[in-house]
Parts: structure tokens; sequence; C-alpha cells
């Protein structure tokens, strides 16, 4: 194959006209298998998967603070107000308002060319903007779930002596998990093809790769072709292993 990829590449170079065929091969040589390219598409995905990895860890759990910090300050008794919560509901609205209400490609050139204009390790920067982006969107999805469930199961477990959040562990988290698990996996899907926008500011991910090989080989329908291919492959396993969970989560309810 290599004997023909270099015969024929040298035809095309010469202005000699190829077939159909012959032409697909030299292209696809050039973009996955020569020079041994399609590592660097392995290398890239590798970095999409540990920043999605990690941008969802921040994103959940700074999600899961805002929820529960909106969730009670506007549960909270008529006439017992608490001022701190009330100061850090105030600040949590202001996060995601401003956080929802922007572009991420914004936010993430802020973090890079602003507050983090020092470092050089924009992979790094990147997740932690994309895991702060991510953080309001998951707040308001499990702040919505919480706030679906009958309030009175709230009253009735704190008229059984339970605390505010030991009622919220074993009681309204628990269903509130299995309504909010599909808006959850859609927000963790575009986590991860967000994963895209870290080229702009330098990161080194799966679109990085095939920019460099397309600066290699002037041609960018098959590099780009390929890294959508590898992301296409990853949100459809990620999307199995979600649909995965829900059956179990169904199966659990009828046992």
């Amino acid at each position: 194959m290599a004997e023909l990829y270099t015969a024929w590449k040298a035809a095309m170079a010469a202005g000699e006209t190829l077939s159909g065929w012959q032409t697909f091969f030299v292209k696809f040589y050039q973009a996955f298998i020569d020079a041994e390219r399609w590592k660097l598409y392995l290398s890239g995905a590798g970095t999409v998967l540990w920043v999605t990895a990690l941008a969802l860890v921040i994103g959940v759990v700074l999600g899961v603070l805002v929820a529960l910090v909106r969730t009670a300050h506007d549960q909270q008794r008529p006439g017992h107000r608490n001022i701190l919560l009330g100061v850090l509901n105030f600040i949590c609205k202001i996060y995601t308002t401003i956080i929802r209400g922007t572009p991420v490609m914004v936010q993430l050139l802020i973090f890079s060319f602003v507050i983090f204009v020092n470092s050089r390790n924009f992979t790094l920067i990147g997740a932690f903007g994309l895991g702060l982006n991510s953080g309001a969107y998951v707040a308001e999805i499990i702040r919505g779930g919480l706030m679906s469930v009958d309030v009175g199961q709230m009253e009735a477990g704190r008229s059984l002596g339970m605390n505010y959040f030991t009622v919220m562990r074993f009681v309204i988290i628990p269903q509130a998990v299995k309504a909010i698990l599909p808006a959850l996996g859609n927000e963790f899907i575009v986590l991860l093809k967000d994963t895209s926008l870290i080229t702009v500011i330098g990161g080194q991910e799966l679109i990085y790769a095939a920019q460099g090989i397309i600066s290699r080989t002037y041609e960018a329908m098959y590099p780009l072709l390929g890294a959508a291919a590898v992301y296409l492959v990853m949100v459809m396993l990620f999307t199995w292993l979600l649909g995965r969970l829900e059956r179990s989560l169904r199966k659990s309810d009828r046992h």
C-alpha cells in the first residue's frame, strides 16, 4: 500500500489524471496512515475525554452546590428567612445569569487572555472554563428537578424530625435524579462536543490534531471528517451508556 501511495502521490504532483479511487486512496492515506497520523487522532480523542471528565466533575460539583443553595432559599418557610442564604442565593443567581447569558467562546477567551493570561496550559484553562460554563446549566437542571418533587414530602420529612439536608439526601434527591437524568445526559453530550472550542485558545485536542494534519497535507476534508467521526463515535458510546443507566433505573423502580 505504501508503494501505491508513493507512486500515485508522485503522479498527482506531476499533474497526471488519476481515477476517483486513486485520488481517494492518496488523500485518505496521507490523512490517516502516512507518518502514523492516526495516532494524532487517538491522542486528540484522549485529550477530549480528559477535558470532558475534568469539566464534568467541575460542572456537577458546582451545579449541585448552586442548585442546593437556590432550592433551600426558595423553600424557606414564611417568616424564617436566612440572611446568609439570601446573599448566597443572590451570588448564585448572578453566576447563572452571566454564564448562561454569554457565549462559551467569549468565556474561554476571557479565561485564556485576561484571567489566566500568564498561564500557558491552555488545555487545562479550557477544561476549567467549560466546567464553569456547564455548572450553570447543571445547576438549573438539578434545581428544576428538586423543585418538581412535591413540597409535601419535604414537610413530611421535617415533621418526622429530619433536618433539611437529611430529607434532601434520602427523600428528594433520589426522586429528582430519575427525572433530570435525560436532561443531564444531553448537557454532558453538549459538553463533550464543546471541547472542540478550546482549540481557539490553543488547547491541544482533536480539532487541533486535525488542523496540524491539514497544515502538512494541504487537504482539509479528510482530517475534518476523521475528527467528526471520532466525535460521533464518542457521543454514540456515551448515549448508549446513558440509555443503559436509564433502563437500569427503570428496572429498579419496578422491583
